[in-house]
């Protein structure tokens, strides 16, 4: 995908994106083929899907508090909101430099076990200039703050995630996950005794028509 499709995309969603936005995102291809050819952290062959296999599915979790939680969104947009995103499992920053741009009043921190990755997803921050970005090389368990929301792009099954997460946020895990999603949350639900738990799924293909988003779901766990 080109940049002048993508930007129609995210106008037509995301009306209120500014230039300096745009911006921002038009510099993330420059940013990601540099560090590619230093640490490839996307895969080479996928470069071309950038724009929508990697960032539009970024912006995926926006998209669903825009049409599904349409309070929630409009308070990212507040200025001086005070909200907190943790991106566990990051790579080299998805989904939270993309986020992070739509949302610049937010605080995100970028959080990755792998020393590599986080250099690179440092590097696009400071490239991008995204003051709201911590990038972090750490585990989860070790950071000991509390969030307003998780993000994450299947790092692992829901089964696995949830521990890591569990008592550190606020309002709702929201989590890109493909496979047998129904499978994965009633195993969730089973071993961590979530029965008054309403986790939401959400097609990201309902937005993305896109083949490739087939099967791939913002699963949205809540605290309660």
């Amino acid at each position: 995908m080109k940049f002048n499709d993508f930007q129609r995309i995210v106008t037509t969603a995301f009306p209120e994106v500014t230039q300096r936005q745009l911006d921002r995102f038009a510099l993330m291809e420059q940013g990601y083929n540099d560090w590619n050819a230093k640490i490839n952290v996307i895969s080479r062959k996928d470069m071309d899907g950038l724009y929508d296999h990697h960032v539009l599915h970024s912006l995926a979790i926006a998209r669903y508090l825009g049409t599904q939680k349409p309070f929630e969104y409009a308070e990212m947009t507040l200025e001086n909101n005070g909200l907190r995103v943790l991106d566990l499992g990051t790579g080299g920053g998805f989904p939270g430099i993309p986020l992070a741009v739509l949302f610049p009043e937010v605080k995100f921190t970028l959080c990755d076990s792998i020393k590599k990755k986080t250099v690179v997803a440092q590097g696009i921050a400071d490239l991008l200039g995204l003051e709201n970005v911590e990038v972090v090389n750490a585990r989860a368990e070790s950071l000991g703050v509390r969030f307003d929301y998780v993000v994450s792009r299947a790092v692992a099954s829901l089964t696995d995630f949830y521990p890591w997460v569990k008592g550190c946020y606020d309002r709702s895990i929201l989590y890109l996950k493909g496979g047998d999603i129904n499978e994965e949350i009633g195993m969730l639900m089973a071993r961590e005794r979530m029965q008054k738990v309403k986790i939401g799924t959400w097609p990201v293909d309902s937005w993305l028509e896109d083949e490739y988003f087939a099967g791939k779901f913002v699963v949205d766990i809540p605290t309660h």
